[in-house]
This record gives structure tokens, sequence and C-alpha cells, in this order.
């Protein structure tokens, strides 16, 4: 993988008065629900930050001022993009005044990092299709996280979740974000959202008769693109801050990673130490 050639687009604005996680915790964005002594923005940004693949970070939110009140003086020389009426829409207005390829991701992604980021942009790069889509299967997340509770989306013998990175390398993946204005409207009907790409899919789908690698090729088919599936070895890469319990898990989460790199600077300060407890 090349080092800074992606652009990263964060995709942060906020539903406004009506969301959840705003209202549960007393805050005016979500995207500034502190997380470990950070907002859970800033989170999103140091991951991107720290990978070599990232050449510029954008971050699509209702206003700069909020983004500069959010990030502070970590905001340094992280872009502001406004935010549309939708988050589709926010993406391909955005991306019009980005250099491809493009990593979108979210500015709820708290538990993102720069490993997660490396595994989609090699497999991005390797595959060499328009769009790669991030995706983790149920047995990856329940093996880490059991408690944790995700959509999965179910294909033939495949059961996957979403993990909120795609990997846009050529203009024309803006037909898929072009659909996605339907489609995040029924995301949470998987026969809706197959209904969505024609007869045949659904046909499929219903039947039993069509597994993610097939499903992913009758999409590109129909919008006349390459869309790959990206297989996330990282349960934490589905795993988003939605509702409070998700907070909870993404603070537990973030609190021992930091006690972790705590230990391993220590084990290296004094090679003489016992080594670092793996978690």
């Amino acid at each position: 993988m090349a080092e800074h050639s992606w652009q990263a687009l964060v995709l942060a604005a906020g539903r406004g008065p009506d969301d959840p996680m705003a209202r549960a915790y007393a805050i005016t964005h979500k995207a500034g629900l502190m997380l470990a002594g950070k907002p859970m923005l800033l989170h999103v940004v140091e991951a991107l930050r720290h990978s070599p693949g990232i050449a510029g970070i954008t971050v699509v939110i209702e206003n700069e001022a909020l983004l500069n009140a959010i990030l502070g003086p970590d905001r340094g020389d992280v872009a502001f993009a406004p935010a549309m009426a939708s988050a589709p829409a926010s993406a391909m207005a955005a991306m019009r005044t980005l250099a491809y390829p493009v990593l979108i991701t979210t500015g709820d992604h708290a538990l993102l990092t720069p490993a997660m980021i490396a595994c989609v942009l090699e497999q991005a790069e390797r595959n060499e299709a328009d769009v790669g889509v991030a995706l983790a299967t149920a047995e990856t997340i329940t093996e880490h996280w059991p408690e944790t509770r995700r959509t999965y989306f179910a294909l033939g013998p495949d059961r996957v979740s979403g993990c909120n990175l795609f990997a846009i390398r050529h203009p024309r993946g803006l037909k898929l974000l072009d659909r996605w204005q339907y489609l995040e409207g029924v995301r949470k009907k998987p026969w809706r959202l197959v209904a969505a790409f024609g007869m045949k899919p659904l046909w499929l789908f219903l039947t039993g008769r069509i597994n993610l690698d097939r499903a992913f090729r009758l999409v590109g088919q129909r919008l006349g693109l390459t869309i790959r599936p990206i297989l996330m070895p990282f349960a934490e890469a589905a795993m988003d801050v939605d509702k409070p319990s998700d907070k909870d898990l993404a603070e537990q989460i973030l609190l021992a990673r930091a006690t972790a790199d705590v230990d391993a600077d220590q084990h290296e300060s004094d090679p003489l130490s016992p080594p670092a407890p793996n978690r």
C-alpha cells in the first residue's frame, strides 16, 4: 500500500435535538460525547492521523464552529465540509471536492484503529474494485464481545454486520452513494435492501441461494461498477456508538487499550521487567 495516498472523509453530522445520545448525556452534539477523556470524534481523527495510508482528513458536520468546538486545539489540518440533508448527500457533496481514492467512515466509530484502516486500504487496493465495503462476521463479533447487540444481515450461510468503512477508489463509486440515499431508510429490512437491486437478487435471497460474494457481484452489475466485501478480523470494527450501552462498552475497551499501551511502554523502557499480559 502506498503511503499517504488516501483521503479520509468522516461523516459526523448529528440528528438534531432528537439524537438519542445527545439527549441521554445532555450534550449539544453526539460527536462531542466524551469517551475515555476525549471527544468521540477526536478518537476517529487520531486513528486516521496515525495511519500511514491517509493523506488528509475531512469532517462533514453542521458548521465549522462546531468542528472547532469539538476538536479544539487538536483540529490541526482537519478540513471542514458542510452537512447536507442526509449522510449519503453529505458524502457525495464532499467527495466532489476530494481526490481519489477516498476512505469514508463515521464520527461515532470511536473504536477505529490504524490496524483496521490499514486492513481496509490494503484489501481495497489488492482487489482493485471501485468500492470496498468493510464487514465483520457474526462469529468474529460474538467470539470477542458476545454482550454487544449488532444488526446482522444474512446472505445464505453468511451473517455480517457493517463496519462503517467504505473504500471508494473510483468516481463510479458515487453511484453506490446515490443508491444509499434510498437504502438508508430500509437498512434494517434485508429483503427491501436486496429488492432495491432487482428481482433476481431478491428471488435468490428469498430462496437462500445467494451468498456474500454473489450478492456484491449482482449489486455491482446492477449499478455498473465493481463492489467487493472486505471481511474484517476485528470485532470492534463493527461496534459504533449509537446507544448508552455502546458508550459503556466502548469506554471499557478504550481504557483497556490505554492501560495496555502504558504497560507496553514501561516494558520497552525496562527490558528486565516482566512482559505485559495479553488482553
